[in-house]
C-alpha cells in the first residue's frame, strides 16, 4: 500500500517535511504545496527553499505545479527536472476560490473542452511523468463521467482523485463509487484521497474498498503524525514521540521565522494535535493565548506533562 503525505498549504512546508520524515516512516511521498510559476518563473526566497532539491535532501518530496497555461507548466517542469526531481504534479483539484476564480487547480474541470487542450500540450512535451490530483468534478457530480473518460486517455503517472466535486469542497460524504469506477477505468495508479482522518477510518476504507494502489493522507496525518507508520505495521504514536515531534519542529520553526511567525504556525498545528490528547481545559487556553516563544514554550510543556494521549486520534472537521 502506498500512502503519501497530501500538500497542505500552511502546514507541511519543507521544514515539516523534512522534520516528519525524520522522526516518523510509513509516507512513501511528501507532495509540495502547489507552485504556481509567473512567467518569468521568479520565485520569492521562501518558495524557493521550500522546492529546492538541496533544502528536500533525503525526503521523497514531490513538486506540484499549479497552472492554466501549458507552456509555464512545461516551462516549470522542465526546471524541477533539471533540479534533479524525477515526477511532477499538476494541481486540478484545489477548490479555493481565489483559485478556482482565476481558472486554475478544480476551476479548470469547469470546461472539459479547454482541459482537454492543455493536457494535450502538458503530455505531448513533458519532460518527466506528471501525475494528477483532481476532484471529480467542478458544479456537480454529472460531470464525472466525461472527465473519467477525458483522463483515462492520457499516459497519466498516477491518478490522485478527491471524489468530491469543486463545489462541495469537504462537505458531505466523498462520492465512492466514482473511485472504484476510476479503479477500473483507468490503465494508471488510481490513489484516493478524502476523510480518512484516522486509523478506524483507514481500516473500514481497507475492508470496503480493497482496489487502488495507494491513499494520500492529510487532515488525518496532520491530527496523527504517525498515522501512516502504524498503517504500515510500526510503531504507534506515544506522548514521547509526538513531543519529540513538536519540540523539533518548534525549534526549527524559531530557527527559520521571525519568532511571532514561529508560534502563529504553531498555533495552527495545534488545531489539529490538540485532537490527539485528551488535555485539560486550562493548559488549552495557556496555548492559544500565547503570543511570544516564552509563553509558548511554558504551555506546550504543560500540554505534553498534564494531557493523555488518545487511543485512535481523529480529526473533527468543523461543521
Amino acid at each position: 500500500m502506498k500512502l503519501y503525505f497530501a500538500p497542505l498549504e500552511g502546514f507541511t512546508d519543507v521544514l515539516y517535511r523534512r522534520v516528519h520524515h525524520a522522526v516518523f516512516g510509513g509516507v512513501e511521498k511528501y507532495f509540495m504545496p502547489f507552485i504556481s510559476p509567473s512567467q518569468s518563473l521568479s520565485f520569492t526566497s521562501r518558495q524557493q527553499a521550500d522546492f529546492s532539491p538541496k533544502e528536500n535532501a533525503g525526503v521523497p518530496a514531490v513538486p506540484q505545479i499549479l497552472a492554466k497555461d501549458p507552456n509555464r507548466f512545461l516551462d516549470m517542469a522542465k526546471l524541477l527536472r533539471d533540479a534533479g526531481y524525477t515526477e511532477v504534479n499538476l494541481n486540478l483539484g484545489c477548490p479555493s476560490g481565489t483559485v478556482t476564480a482565476k481558472g486554475k487547480g478544480a476551476g479548470m474541470l469547469r470546461d472539459p473542452d479547454a482541459l482537454a487542450r492543455f493536457l494535450d500540450a502538458v503530455y505531448e512535451k513533458a519532460p518527466l511523468p506528471v501525475s494528477l490530483k483532481t476532484r471529480a468534478g467542478y458544479d456537480s457530480p454529472d460531470e464525472w463521467p466525461r472527465l473519467l473518460e477525458l483522463f483515462c486517455r492520457y499516459p497519466v503517472h498516477e491518478w490522485i482523485l478527491h471524489p468530491r466535486t469543486c463545489r462541495e469542497f469537504y462537505h458531505g460524504a466523498p462520492h465512492r463509487d466514482f473511485y472504484r469506477q476510476a479503479v477500473e477505468a483507468a490503465p494508471f495508479p488510481v490513489i484516493y484521497n478524502g476523510d480518512l482522518l484516522c486509523e478506524a477510518d483507514c481500516r473500514a476504507f481497507a475492508e470496503n474498498d480493497p482496489g487502488g494502489a495507494g491513499w494520500m493522507l492529510g487532515r488525518g496525518l496532520l491530527t496523527n503524525p504517525a498515522l501512516a507508520q502504524i498503517l504500515q505495521g510500526g510503531e504507534r504514536l506515544t506522548l514521547e514521540s509526538l513531543r519529540a515531534f513538536h519540540d523539533r519542529l518548534y525549534y526549527e520553526y524559531l530557527k527559520y521565522w521571525p519568532e511571532h511567525a514561529a508560534v502563529g504556525r504553531m498555533h495552527g498545528l495545534m488545531g489539529y494535535l490538540l485532537y490527539a490528547v485528551d488535555c485539560p481545559a486550562p493548559v488549552r487556553r495557556a496555548l492559544r493565548k500565547a503570543t511570544t516563544a516564552e509563553e509558548y514554550t511554558d504551555a506546550a510543556a504543560r500540554l505534553f506533562a498534564e494531557s493523555t494521549l488518545l487511543g485512535d486520534p481523529r480529526f473533527i472537521p468543523p461543521p
